[in-house]
């Protein structure tokens, strides 16, 4: 009989009671709300992670896995550049020259900057521009700019396009700005408004020229890296003391703090869910408790031990908690499902860096959401277990 009394019990207290409604009515609450809580946390974690590596995956096209920049009394020059492809065999190098710029048409401004580039170097490092001038073969004083850019001077390409320098040059009694129209020859579209409104490419010739700059010279080299953590460490023992070299993280790490401690946050507030649906647990084991006392003092008296007591109360909210949580994993990755499957959301591309919502769970957050669920229904069921098995026995039956 002892073997059989714990199973025995918690499928008979789990059963509807017709004269006690609002105990099983507190458990269904109790199930549904942590059913919830653990729906929205997959959810949200999912849009978290998926935003958090479209960022990711945005910013290290447009910043480039590794840049080598001069310090500021170096140079990065044809040399250098061609000792790190002899190093360096497997790893995708680009040239560039750099200028801060204003961009008008018409009675518009927009600041920015201009890059210099080879652009078969820079198709191998820059995925964006590689499929932005897949059919485009770029002239001297040719340009490549945003979609943003384009779209707020309503440029078409073949259009005049004027820049003007921050570089100047002297003119008789003052110094005046370099000015200089480009030819409109094609739009790239990075996802990021920011980018696409501010940074411009040409050849590198052109650069050059406009900036007096000798052919051997540039302001830094652009890297392709599948691994760049690794290869920064790699490339920085190489490189001469008169460059540096940094990795796109390094401008970004505010930025991806800022999502973390979001994403933590969020974690916290949605968990509150759960344990809101957990003092449903209590309050209907405990209402469980007393609406059984005579019950458990009858048991105890007939050889139950406390220990058989607590546990049936112990696995009784165990059942409810663990079927709401199995509940709401299916109810998560069914939803999970639904978004990614149907088009339901549809995100302006302008604002965010992809127009369809990116979800990713990850196996760390859906571990963390599920412990983090199963502690909950654990703690909060001991109270009552511990209440059950100490019933007085005596006091109980004297009573009722």
């Amino acid at each position: 009989m002892k073997t059989s009394i714990v199973p025995y019990l918690v499928k008979r207290f789990l059963r509807f009671d017709k004269e006690q409604p609002f105990i099983f009515l507190s458990a269904l609450l109790a199930f549904l709300g942590i059913s919830l809580g653990v729906m929205v946390l997959l959810v949200a974690m999912a849009l978290m992670n998926g935003f958090d590596n479209e960022f990711r995956k945005k910013l290290t096209i447009m910043n480039y896995p590794l840049t080598i920049l001069p310090k500021f009394y170096g140079a990065v020059d044809e040399n250098l550049l061609l000792s790190l492809e002899s190093e360096f065999p497997k790893l995708n190098f680009s040239p560039y020259v750099q200028s801060a710029i204003m961009a008008r048409s018409g009675s518009k401004l927009e600041g920015g900057y201009i890059f210099g580039v080879d652009f078969e170097s820079e198709a191998k490092v820059n995925s964006v521009l590689g499929e932005a001038i897949q059919k485009n073969e770029f002239d001297k004083f040719d340009v490549l700019i945003g979609k943003t850019l384009r779209d707020e001077f309503a440029l078409s390409e073949g259009d005049k396009l004027m820049y003007i320098f921050t570089h100047v040059e002297p003119g008789g009694m003052s110094v005046t700005p370099k000015i200089k129209r480009f030819n409109v020859k094609g739009v790239f579209d990075s996802g990021l408004s920011a980018y696409d409104k501010a940074y411009n490419y040409t050849t590198l010739s052109s650069l050059q020229t406009m900036l007096n700059l000798p052919s051997n010279q540039y302001s830094g080299i652009h890297i392709f890296s599948s691994n760049p953590q690794v290869d920064i460490v790699k490339i920085k023992e190489f490189l001469p003391e008169s460059v540096v070299i940094k990795g796109w993280w390094e401008d970004n790490v505010n930025f991806f703090a800022a999502l973390e401690l979001e994403k933590a946050s969020l974690f916290i507030v949605l968990m509150l869910i759960i344990l809101i649906a957990a003092i449903n647990i209590i309050s209907s084991l405990l209402m469980t408790v007393m609406n059984r006392r005579s019950e458990i003092a009858l048991l105890l008296s007939l050889g139950a031990t406390p220990a058989e007591i607590k546990k049936v109360f112990l696995y009784l909210g165990i059942v409810i908690g663990t079927s709401g949580i199995l509940a709401g994993i299916v109810l998560g990755m069914s939803g999970l499902w639904v978004l990614s499957t149907f088009d339901i959301v549809h995100l302006p591309k302008d604002v965010y860096p992809t127009a369809s919502l990116p979800l990713d769970l990850s196996v760390k957050d859906f571990v963390f959401i599920v412990f983090g669920a199963f502690v909950i229904v654990i703690v909060s069921s001991f109270y009552p277990a511990k209440k059950a098995s100490e019933v007085d026995i005596l006091t109980v039956l004297r009573n009722e």
